[in-house]
């Protein structure tokens, strides 16, 4: 890989300067506001990035100034990069006790029942605050099975699974992809690293909780999962922000590899505040005869870019998508799934919902791909949304590539409104209207809910309530 490019661009002019911060890192700090290559290399220095992550940084900041905005999706006018804050790092190292988790930060996530979620059901947890990991516990009958979970920062600089990143990163998404994945690539920061071994069956969730707390911030984990063959896992991605009066800025990702007859489900919850633009990309590369489950809750943030995307590679590979999304007043949440049927006798199933109220626009975007060579492969995807009222606006834009004949593919969308019969049968039960549409709404995603586990469903169904309520800012 040549980087001579990155280093006469960037390294030269920078390179005197930045190792003059490196006498002045103390327990907490933030870089400046905006993006320039000094911002990217005082990031690699603060993390103790090995060289090859400092000009990988480098090299996604040359790509992300050259890629234009992205020309999908409602309009990005209220994010200014130059008032975004790329790095924070709390006043405390990672910790593997959470009596050693400062209590500030601790009690934010007691208040989300973090650790009594890691009590009653979870195989490990990893607590992210702003830009690191301050918490991550992996259960010890668990490890002793030859999972790793962990900190990114300590999956590349582990002698074992160093190597195993590095080959990795950001090579299903890579930086070329769009702006913000570049983006993701100059200032990433946290996120987790799992390892299943071939054939170990991981039977309790893990789960990863990320928190960005502060005013005009950035939060760019990474995550990245390798389920060896014949493996089993379930990964919980939970996400939220208190509400601020300045737009705070999402751009994750995440990279999922699925061995030979392997099974991933991947679920995430996400509560952002509506300040937040989340442009989060995610993606799985599935394995022959490997199956693939996503399960989506997406409320909050005033703008979402949001299409996790399946590669079936291997002959077989399996892939199911189950989600929903909630836009209320001043939301424009633009989410979907795509597909890319790569090999024979591949299978994908997308079914999604969205409620839309107050004014808020839903739309939907899926992509369906068939490669010349992934004959009898099938397909089907299944859109429904509903309104709550005339101001709302919902909106389905599927996409078919077929290239091959011999496949079976369908696509399905109903939009509609509450019934006004339904909520007359129900308040004639003695429920008040607003009770009436509550239930009528928890009924069209219960779908979705008896796909996540007992607690997260409870939460999903809390949100709703909420966004129902108007009460969520």
């Amino acid at each position: 890989m040549r980087d001579t490019g990155v280093r006469k661009t960037y390294v030269e002019d920078i390179d005197r300067s930045i190792y003059d911060v490196k006498d002045k890192v103390n327990a907490s700090f933030q870089v400046e506001k905006g993006l320039t290559a000094k911002i990217v290399n005082e990031i690699a220095i603060k993390k103790n990035d090995p060289e090859w992550m400092r000009l990988f940084r480098l090299k996604s900041l040359q790509v992300y100034n050259r890629l234009p905005m992205p020309s999908w999706g409602p309009s990005l006018d209220g994010l200014d990069m130059e008032q975004i804050i790329t790095y924070i790092r709390p006043d405390t190292r990672m910790s593997a006790k959470w009596t050693e988790v400062p209590d500030d930060i601790k009690n934010t996530f007691e208040r989300l029942g973090i650790p009594k979620a890691e009590r009653d059901y979870l195989s490990g947890v990893g607590a992210q605050y702003d830009s690191e990991v301050v918490y991550h516990n992996l259960r010890e009958e668990v490890s002793r099975q030859g999972v790793i979970y962990t900190d990114m920062e300590s999956a590349i600089h582990d002698p074992v699974y160093g190597p195993m990143v590095k080959k990795h990163f950001m090579k299903l998404v890579p930086p070329e992809d769009h702006k913000f994945v570049a983006l993701h690539g100059a200032v990433w920061s946290g996120g987790s690293f799992v390892y299943v071994p071939p054939g170990v069956n991981v039977e309790v969730p893990l789960q990863s909780y990320f928190r960005l707390n502060a005013p005009g911030a950035g939060q760019f984990e990474h995550t990245l999962i390798i389920v060896g063959a014949g493996a089993s896992l379930h990964f919980i991605e939970g996400c939220s922000a208190p509400k601020y009066n300045v737009a705070n800025l999402h751009a994750g990702c995440v990279e999922l590899y699925v061995g030979e007859n392997a099974h991933l489900r991947y679920s995430t919850v996400e509560n952002w505040s509506k300040n937040m633009y989340n442009l989060n990309t995610k993606r799985a590369l599935v394995e022959k005869g490997a199956s693939m489950e996503w399960v989506s809750g997406s409320f909050g943030s005033h703008v979402s870019y949001l299409y996790p995307m399946s590669i079936l590679k291997g002959e077989k590979a399996r892939m199911e998508f189950t989600g929903i999304t909630f836009s209320g007043k001043g939301q424009s949440l633009d989410t979907g799934m795509k597909v890319v049927h790569a090999a024979p006798y591949t299978y994908s199933n997308i079914s999604t919902k969205s409620i839309s109220k107050d004014g808020g626009n839903c739309t939907y975007r899926s992509s369906v791909k068939i490669l010349p060579d992934a004959h009898d492969c099938k397909s089907s995807v299944s859109c429904e949304s509903l309104m709550l009222d005339d101001r709302s606006r919902s909106d389905t834009i599927p996409v078919t590539d077929i290239q091959n004949d011999n496949v079976d593919i369908g696509h399905e969308a109903k939009i509609g409104r509450i019934s006004d019969d339904a909520i007359f049968y129900l308040m004639s039960r003695g429920l008040s209207e607003e009770d009436a549409k509550a239930m009528i709404v928890t009924g069209f995603a219960e779908p979705i809910a008896k796909e996540l586990p007992m607690e997260y469903a409870v939460e999903m169904n809390n949100l709703i309530r909420l966004e129902m309520e108007g009460s969520i800012g």
